[in-house]
């Protein structure tokens, strides 16, 4: 493990995260991630820290309300969030990852716009490494 740093465009949101210098993102098809081009690191709360900026973040909730987006209300770029598939843990947008420290990233695509069929009818809710 290594402790990648990273955070919004215009800086005021600030976290670190620790995850392995090679890491492996989703790709997600659902309606928010599709839109915005969400690249989610996926960790456990602890391998998580927010430096800055917790009273410049705006959350968006939608459908089962589970999600909590937060985005830096200045610049409006989402860096994390706490996943309806993981609600004890973090999504961080490796997008948002400061240059550096990543060594290679692979892509698992994830199915989204079906999110049942992705995560609860097939079980698959585990974090990585």
């Amino acid at each position: 493990m290594i402790t990648h740093k990273g955070g919004c465009h215009c800086g005021r949101v600030r976290f670190e995260v620790d995850a392995p210098a090679t890491i492996t993102v989703s790709e997600c098809n659902c309606s928010i991630c599709g839109k915005s081009g969400y690249l989610g690191l996926l960790v456990l709360a602890d391998r998580f820290r927010l430096i800055s900026g917790t009273g410049g973040l705006t959350t968006y909730e939608f459908n089962t309300g589970t999600a909590k987006h937060h985005f830096c209300a200045h610049c409006g770029i989402k860096s994390f969030y706490v996943p309806r598939s993981h609600p004890d843990g973090f999504s961080v947008n490796a997008r948002c990852l400061d240059p550096g420290t990543v060594t290679s990233m692979s892509l698992r695509k994830i199915d989204g716009q079906n999110w049942e069929k992705q995560f609860l009818d097939t079980g698959r809710r585990d974090f990585p490494d």
